[in-house]
């Protein structure tokens, strides 16, 4: 009896290799376009993300955007898919102002600039093109074009609104490296720092 169980129990596993087998081939068969192999660097990968300086004070001066007690670290937000949110020193975000091919100092960006008045009972708002930021201590300045708005009377608390920038996933990926990032966006353990 234990002779034909054997035999059974064999038969079976061969069946079902069998089977695996031809699944398999009928799966790679059934490909419409061959699978691409990604050999090197991955396609480099762009998400807009959005950045907000806050401060103690703003003033606008002729063209001169200035920030007073500016917070240390910057919050950015990467728009989707990956709708990642967390923040990055200033100092190092400036530092990249003129870096790549599609910088801050190439494309300069909008911003609105948002101060509420020393009670909290009123803002004032100005958009504006940023160019030529300069950080001393918690002083921040920027040259700018004023496009609308005016920031007087405003002596309270500011945020710098800095429109739409694009991010490198790398980059995004080392800002927010507890996110849970969607497989598309995943690096390969190969690409990983």
């Amino acid at each position: 009896m234990d002779n034909a169980v054997t035999r059974f129990v064999w038969l079976i596993v061969a069946v079902a290799a069998l089977i695996c087998a031809s699944v398999s081939t009928f799966a790679e068969d059934a490909t419409p376009v061959p699978t691409q192999k990604t050999v090197g660097l991955a396609e480099t990968q762009i998400v807009p993300s959005l950045i907000v300086l806050n401060a103690r004070s703003a003033s606008l001066e002729g063209q001169t955007l200035t920030l007073n007690g500016v917070a240390p670290s910057s919050i950015i937000f990467a728009d989707r898919p990956v709708r990642a949110a967390g923040h990055a020193l200033t100092s190092h975000l400036l530092a990249e102002w003129a870096t790549g091919g599609n910088s801050f100092a190439k494309n300069p960006p909008n911003a609105t600039v948002s101060v509420f008045s020393e009670d909290g009972s009123k803002v004032s708002d100005a958009v504006v093109v940023l160019k030529a930021p300069k950080l001393d201590g918690e002083r921040l300045t920027f040259n700018v074009q004023v496009l609308e708005g005016d920031l007087a009377g405003a002596d309270g608390a500011a945020s710098l609104f800095i429109d739409s920038t694009n991010f490198e996933v790398s980059a995004l990926q080392s800002m927010f490296p507890s996110t849970n990032w969607p497989p598309s966006m995943r690096q390969p353990p190969s690409m990983q720092h």
